[in-house]
Protein backbone atom coordinates (compact mmCIF):
# COMPACT_ATOMS: atom_id res chain seq x y z
CA UNK A 1 0.00 0.00 0.00
CA UNK A 2 1.15 3.30 -1.19
CA UNK A 3 -0.72 5.44 1.34
CA UNK A 4 0.62 6.08 4.55
CA UNK A 5 -1.98 4.11 7.21
CA UNK A 6 -2.48 6.86 10.08
CA UNK A 7 -2.85 6.02 13.97
CA UNK A 8 -6.91 5.94 14.41
CA UNK A 9 -6.37 8.81 16.44
CA UNK A 10 -4.87 10.87 13.52
CA UNK A 11 -7.08 9.55 11.12
CA UNK A 12 -10.24 10.69 13.50
CA UNK A 13 -8.83 14.23 13.75
CA UNK A 14 -8.45 14.56 9.81
CA UNK A 15 -12.31 13.27 9.33
CA UNK A 16 -13.27 16.13 12.06
CA UNK A 17 -11.29 19.00 9.43
CA UNK A 18 -12.17 17.79 6.64
CA UNK A 19 -15.70 18.04 7.76
CA UNK A 20 -15.32 21.54 8.65
CA UNK A 21 -14.38 22.06 5.06
CA UNK A 22 -18.04 20.76 3.94
CA UNK A 23 -19.46 24.23 2.62
CA UNK A 24 -22.76 22.63 1.21
CA UNK A 25 -25.85 24.46 2.91
CA UNK A 26 -27.86 21.33 3.22
CA UNK A 27 -25.09 19.18 4.85
CA UNK A 28 -24.36 21.61 7.33
CA UNK A 29 -27.07 20.21 10.00
CA UNK A 30 -24.58 17.03 9.83
CA UNK A 31 -21.44 19.12 10.10
CA UNK A 32 -23.68 20.57 13.17
CA UNK A 33 -24.18 17.10 14.26
CA UNK A 34 -20.90 16.05 14.54
CA UNK A 35 -19.16 19.23 16.76
CA UNK A 36 -21.97 18.45 19.00
CA UNK A 37 -20.45 14.72 19.35
CA UNK A 38 -18.79 14.43 22.85
CA UNK A 39 -15.93 12.81 21.19
CA UNK A 40 -15.15 12.25 16.99
CA UNK A 41 -15.68 8.34 17.23
CA UNK A 42 -18.85 9.49 18.90
CA UNK A 43 -19.37 11.21 15.70
CA UNK A 44 -18.11 7.91 13.40
CA UNK A 45 -20.47 6.00 15.47
CA UNK A 46 -23.79 7.98 15.50
CA UNK A 47 -23.15 7.79 11.63
CA UNK A 48 -22.68 4.50 10.73
CA UNK A 49 -25.83 3.61 13.35
CA UNK A 50 -28.09 6.50 12.03
CA UNK A 51 -27.82 4.67 8.40
CA UNK A 52 -28.83 1.31 9.37
CA UNK A 53 -31.43 2.02 12.26
CA UNK A 54 -34.88 1.59 12.18
CA UNK A 55 -38.08 0.29 14.66
CA UNK A 56 -36.06 -2.47 15.72
CA UNK A 57 -32.67 -1.50 15.54
CA UNK A 58 -32.67 2.02 17.40
CA UNK A 59 -30.19 4.22 16.51
CA UNK A 60 -29.04 5.48 20.15
CA UNK A 61 -28.80 1.78 21.25
CA UNK A 62 -27.00 1.01 18.04
CA UNK A 63 -24.32 3.97 18.38
CA UNK A 64 -23.86 2.85 22.18
CA UNK A 65 -23.38 -0.71 20.76
CA UNK A 66 -20.86 0.74 18.50
CA UNK A 67 -19.26 3.04 20.82
CA UNK A 68 -18.95 0.01 23.49
CA UNK A 69 -17.18 -2.60 20.68
CA UNK A 70 -14.39 -0.32 19.67
CA UNK A 71 -13.30 0.73 23.26
CA UNK A 72 -13.52 -3.21 24.05
CA UNK A 73 -11.95 -3.81 20.30
CA UNK A 74 -9.39 -1.81 19.26
CA UNK A 75 -8.35 -3.66 16.43
CA UNK A 76 -12.16 -2.86 14.71
CA UNK A 77 -11.13 0.85 14.76
CA UNK A 78 -7.79 -0.55 13.36
CA UNK A 79 -9.24 -1.97 10.42
CA UNK A 80 -11.52 0.85 9.57
CA UNK A 81 -8.76 3.10 9.62
CA UNK A 82 -6.78 0.61 7.15
CA UNK A 83 -9.79 0.02 5.06
CA UNK A 84 -10.45 3.67 4.41
CA UNK A 85 -6.32 4.07 3.30
CA UNK A 86 -7.68 0.92 0.61
CA UNK A 87 -9.96 3.67 -0.89
CA UNK A 88 -7.93 6.45 -0.63
CA UNK A 89 -4.76 4.19 -2.23
CA UNK A 90 -6.98 2.28 -4.92
CA UNK A 91 -9.89 4.14 -5.86
CA UNK A 92 -8.62 7.65 -8.11
CA UNK A 93 -12.83 8.80 -7.14
CA UNK A 94 -11.87 8.72 -3.10
CA UNK A 95 -9.86 12.32 -2.71
CA UNK A 96 -10.55 12.52 1.28
CA UNK A 97 -10.28 10.49 3.95
CA UNK A 98 -13.57 11.62 4.83
CA UNK A 99 -15.72 10.15 1.74
CA UNK A 100 -15.57 6.55 2.22
CA UNK A 101 -17.67 6.87 5.58
CA UNK A 102 -19.51 9.35 4.24
CA UNK A 103 -20.42 8.22 0.51
CA UNK A 104 -19.03 4.76 0.03
CA UNK A 105 -21.49 1.95 0.67
CA UNK A 106 -19.22 -0.72 0.65
CA UNK A 107 -16.75 0.62 3.00
CA UNK A 108 -19.84 1.57 5.34
CA UNK A 109 -21.38 -1.84 4.79
CA UNK A 110 -17.83 -3.47 5.51
CA UNK A 111 -17.54 -1.73 9.10
CA UNK A 112 -20.76 -2.61 10.30
CA UNK A 113 -20.29 -5.96 9.29
CA UNK A 114 -16.79 -5.99 11.45
CA UNK A 115 -19.28 -5.29 14.60
CA UNK A 116 -21.54 -8.09 13.50
CA UNK A 117 -18.97 -10.27 13.75
CA UNK A 118 -17.29 -9.82 17.00
CA UNK A 119 -20.97 -10.19 18.16
CA UNK A 120 -21.61 -13.15 16.41
CA UNK A 121 -18.13 -14.69 18.20
CA UNK A 122 -19.51 -13.51 21.32
CA UNK A 123 -22.49 -15.18 20.57
CA UNK A 124 -25.11 -12.75 20.25
CA UNK A 125 -26.35 -14.24 17.11
CA UNK A 126 -29.81 -12.62 16.81
CA UNK A 127 -28.67 -8.87 17.35
CA UNK A 128 -25.62 -9.96 14.46
CA UNK A 129 -27.97 -11.53 12.15
CA UNK A 130 -30.46 -8.33 12.51
CA UNK A 131 -27.39 -5.87 11.46
CA UNK A 132 -26.82 -8.17 8.85
CA UNK A 133 -30.44 -8.37 7.86
CA UNK A 134 -30.05 -4.22 7.70
CA UNK A 135 -27.30 -3.63 5.98
CA UNK A 136 -28.55 -6.47 3.27
CA UNK A 137 -31.72 -4.11 3.09
CA UNK A 138 -30.14 -0.94 2.99
CA UNK A 139 -26.88 -0.81 1.42
CA UNK A 140 -28.15 -4.30 -1.06
CA UNK A 141 -24.57 -5.88 1.11
CA UNK A 142 -25.11 -9.21 2.37
CA UNK A 143 -21.84 -10.37 4.36
CA UNK A 144 -22.54 -13.27 6.97
CA UNK A 145 -21.48 -12.18 10.41
CA UNK A 146 -19.58 -15.55 10.46
CA UNK A 147 -17.27 -14.69 7.50
CA UNK A 148 -13.96 -13.60 8.00
CA UNK A 149 -12.90 -10.73 6.33
CA UNK A 150 -8.63 -9.16 6.97
CA UNK A 151 -8.23 -5.37 6.93
CA UNK A 152 -7.18 -3.12 4.12
CA UNK A 153 -10.16 -4.52 2.39
CA UNK A 154 -11.29 -2.34 -0.69
CA UNK A 155 -15.17 -3.15 -1.41
CA UNK A 156 -15.58 -0.98 -4.84
CA UNK A 157 -19.38 -0.10 -5.54
CA UNK A 158 -20.10 -3.64 -4.00
CA UNK A 159 -23.95 -3.41 -5.23
CA UNK A 160 -24.99 -6.97 -5.07
CA UNK A 161 -22.34 -8.55 -2.94
CA UNK A 162 -23.09 -11.77 -1.27
CA UNK A 163 -20.32 -13.04 1.38
CA UNK A 164 -20.96 -16.59 2.50
CA UNK A 165 -20.77 -17.93 6.67
CA UNK A 166 -17.90 -19.66 6.11
CA UNK A 167 -15.45 -17.46 3.57
CA UNK A 168 -12.40 -16.13 4.37
CA UNK A 169 -11.26 -13.45 2.98
CA UNK A 170 -7.35 -12.32 3.11
CA UNK A 171 -5.51 -8.45 3.92
CA UNK A 172 -5.63 -6.17 1.25
CA UNK A 173 -8.13 -7.29 -0.97
CA UNK A 174 -10.39 -5.76 -3.70
CA UNK A 175 -13.43 -6.56 -4.48
CA UNK A 176 -16.23 -5.34 -7.40
CA UNK A 177 -19.74 -5.21 -7.03
CA UNK A 178 -21.88 -8.23 -8.23
CA UNK A 179 -19.38 -10.73 -6.73
CA UNK A 180 -20.57 -13.83 -4.59
CA UNK A 181 -18.50 -16.08 -2.40
CA UNK A 182 -21.13 -18.55 -1.94
CA UNK A 183 -21.67 -22.58 -1.35
CA UNK A 184 -22.20 -24.76 -3.89
CA UNK A 185 -25.20 -26.87 -2.58
CA UNK A 186 -26.98 -28.14 0.07
CA UNK A 187 -24.00 -29.38 2.37
CA UNK A 188 -23.53 -28.21 5.51
CA UNK A 189 -20.12 -27.13 7.37
CA UNK A 190 -17.22 -25.34 5.56
CA UNK A 191 -18.51 -24.63 2.32
CA UNK A 192 -17.52 -21.13 1.26
CA UNK A 193 -14.25 -19.66 -1.13
CA UNK A 194 -10.91 -18.94 1.04
CA UNK A 195 -9.66 -16.00 -0.52
CA UNK A 196 -5.56 -15.01 0.28
CA UNK A 197 -4.11 -11.72 0.20
CA UNK A 198 -3.75 -9.39 -2.29
CA UNK A 199 -6.49 -11.19 -4.08
CA UNK A 200 -8.42 -9.02 -6.82
CA UNK A 201 -12.16 -10.00 -7.90
CA UNK A 202 -14.04 -8.26 -10.64
CA UNK A 203 -17.46 -7.42 -10.93
CA UNK A 204 -19.58 -9.93 -11.42
CA UNK A 205 -17.54 -12.47 -10.42
CA UNK A 206 -18.77 -15.86 -8.64
CA UNK A 207 -16.87 -17.77 -6.76
CA UNK A 208 -18.35 -21.08 -5.32
CA UNK A 209 -17.48 -24.00 -3.03
CA UNK A 210 -14.75 -24.60 0.01
CA UNK A 211 -12.15 -23.59 -2.88
CA UNK A 212 -9.17 -21.73 -2.30
CA UNK A 213 -7.63 -18.85 -4.11
CA UNK A 214 -3.77 -18.36 -3.67
CA UNK A 215 -2.26 -14.96 -2.33
CA UNK A 216 -1.86 -12.42 -5.55
CA UNK A 217 -4.73 -14.45 -7.90
CA UNK A 218 -6.74 -11.92 -10.36
CA UNK A 219 -10.12 -13.07 -10.99
CA UNK A 220 -11.46 -11.71 -14.34
CA UNK A 221 -15.21 -10.42 -14.25
CA UNK A 222 -18.10 -12.13 -14.81
CA UNK A 223 -15.82 -15.67 -14.19
CA UNK A 224 -17.32 -18.90 -12.23
CA UNK A 225 -14.82 -20.14 -10.43
CA UNK A 226 -15.31 -23.44 -9.25
CA UNK A 227 -12.34 -25.02 -8.02
CA UNK A 228 -8.65 -23.82 -6.49
CA UNK A 229 -6.69 -21.14 -7.72
CA UNK A 230 -2.76 -21.37 -7.49
CA UNK A 231 -1.27 -17.88 -5.94
CA UNK A 232 -0.44 -15.12 -8.63
CA UNK A 233 -2.20 -16.26 -12.07
CA UNK A 234 -5.09 -14.57 -13.48
CA UNK A 235 -8.18 -16.65 -14.09
CA UNK A 236 -11.09 -15.86 -16.36
CA UNK A 237 -14.18 -17.66 -18.04
CA UNK A 238 -16.74 -19.46 -17.61
CA UNK A 239 -16.31 -22.34 -15.87
CA UNK A 240 -12.43 -20.56 -15.51
CA UNK A 241 -9.10 -21.46 -16.29
CA UNK A 242 -5.73 -19.89 -16.28
CA UNK A 243 -5.41 -16.95 -18.43
CA UNK A 244 -2.19 -15.73 -17.84
CA UNK A 245 -0.41 -14.01 -14.35
CA UNK A 246 -0.82 -10.23 -13.06
CA UNK A 247 1.57 -8.26 -13.90
CA UNK A 248 1.94 -6.95 -9.83
CA UNK A 249 2.59 -9.47 -7.22
CA UNK A 250 -0.94 -8.06 -5.30
CA UNK A 251 -3.27 -6.93 -8.10
CA UNK A 252 -5.59 -5.65 -5.92
CA UNK A 253 -3.48 -2.70 -5.15
CA UNK A 254 -2.90 -1.95 -8.93
CA UNK A 255 -6.73 -2.82 -9.81
CA UNK A 256 -5.58 -3.53 -13.10
CA UNK A 257 -8.69 -4.90 -15.07
CA UNK A 258 -7.15 -6.14 -18.32
CA UNK A 259 -6.33 -10.08 -18.98
CA UNK A 260 -3.70 -9.50 -21.22
CA UNK A 261 -0.93 -10.78 -18.64
CA UNK A 262 2.77 -10.91 -18.37
CA UNK A 263 4.20 -14.40 -17.98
Amino acid sequence: MTVETPSVEQFLITLSAELELLQDPLLQPLVAHYRRCATPLQGLADYLSGLVASEQLAQPALAALLLEQYALRPLLLEQLVADSAAYIDRDPACQRWLEPLLFFKGFQALQLHRVAHVLYLDGRCELASLLQSRCSEVFAVDIHPAAVIGRGIMLDHATGLVIGETAVVGDDVSILHAVTLGGSGRRSGDRHPKVGSGVMIAAGAQLLGNIRIGDGAKIGAGSVVLNDVPAHVTVAGVPARIVGAPRASAPALSMDQQLEESE
